[in-house]
């Protein structure tokens, strides 16, 4: 791999003063509707943060409007309303009847409530991915939830009952099916990581990082990266593309120390600066050893405009 001529091809163009205008007025906007406008916030963002990437000459679109994620939204909150009305429901009865219904309501809410993980990460992917394009040419996610669902609560058990051992094989498991099955046109992609070098990764950084009080963290976080980006691939027909990452410890230190200062002393007004300087030196730190033959490209997604998954992923926190 260190052999093989490697180039860089994205790019981030973003303005600070376009983004710091952009954030302040979702902050406001979302502030006087009671947070009823950050669906339409949150497609404002990605939209600037598509608009703004650029590979080979051409920016991305995020198709995504603020109506489609509302709807998500209303569906997120109302699937998180019902969860705590049966623990509600559970309490009552608990306290004024039977405790053995009162522990069945509970355990029905919470396995209900573990299903929505792989419910969510699949919707996330079939909507963010199928409302992204590149030159006309959309992305798509091909998953099955049944498939994905059961596959997720098998390697979610094995990681419960090794008390975390198992969690890099699991992450493994879940990046390979996911970018398995993630399409660009006629393009595909796929992970080739080995989940115990993930593990030596983790258990090395684990360790410095406690050792060093901390300031390991930031070598840790470019190993993981470095391991994610590296592992990843873009198959087009015969030919496979091989990316790799070039941020190095010290890139991070400065990036995330100096954002840190950005936000502070901004009163969180430069959180938009802060976007863009992780966005440019992401893609400055990401090569590519050929590049997509755009000459056959060719559309096979089709559109999906059901945002509820990607609401519900950003009120569970689970990262994609």
């Amino acid at each position: 791999m260190e052999n093989q001529e490697f180039k860089k091809l994205l790019k981030f163009n973003g303005d600070n003063s376009k983004a710091v205008g952009m954030f302040i007025i979702n902050q406001l906007l979302t502030l006087v509707t009671l947070g009823i406008y950050y669906p339409w916030a949150k497609a404002t963002t990605l939209k600037y943060t598509y608009g703004e990437s650029e590979y080979l000459g051409t920016r991305f679109e995020f198709h995504g409007t603020g109506k489609e994620m509302f709807i998500g939204f209303l569906k997120a909150i109302g699937v998180i309303i019902l969860f705590y009305a049966l623990m509600g429901g559970a309490v009552w009865l608990g306290i004024n009847t039977s405790m053995v219904v009162a522990y069945l309501i509970i355990a029905v809410a919470y396995i209900g409530f573990l299903l929505l993980i792989p419910a969510a990460i699949h919707g996330s992917n079939k909507y963010r991915l199928s409302r992204s394009s590149w030159r006309g040419i959309h992305f798509g996610y091909r998953g099955d939830l049944k498939e994905f669902t059961k596959l997720f609560l098998k390697e979610m058990f094995l990681t419960i009952v090794t008390i975390g051992i198992y969690a890099s094989w699991f992450h493994v498991s879940m990046r390979k099916y996911v970018l398995g099955h993630t399409r660009f046109g006629n393009v595909e992609f796929k992970f080739t990581g080995i989940a115990s070098e993930l593990f030596v990764i983790r258990l090395k950084g684990i360790i410095l990082t406690i050792l060093t009080l901390g300031i390991y963290g930031f070598w840790y976080m470019k190993d993981i990266i470095a391991y994610e980006v590296n592992n990843t691939k873009i198959v087009q027909g015969e030919k496979e593309i091989s990316i790799r990452s070039t941020l190095t410890g010290g890139d991070i230190f400065v990036m995330l120390i100096t954002n840190y200062l950005i936000i502070i002393f901004t009163l969180g007004i430069g959180f938009g600066i802060a976007l863009n300087r992780i966005m440019r030196v992401t893609y400055s730190n990401i090569e590519f050893d050929s590049e997509i033959d755009t000459n056959n490209l060719i559309q096979t997604e089709e559109e999906y405009k059901d945002a509820a998954g990607d609401d519900m992923l950003s009120m569970l926190d689970v990262s994609i």
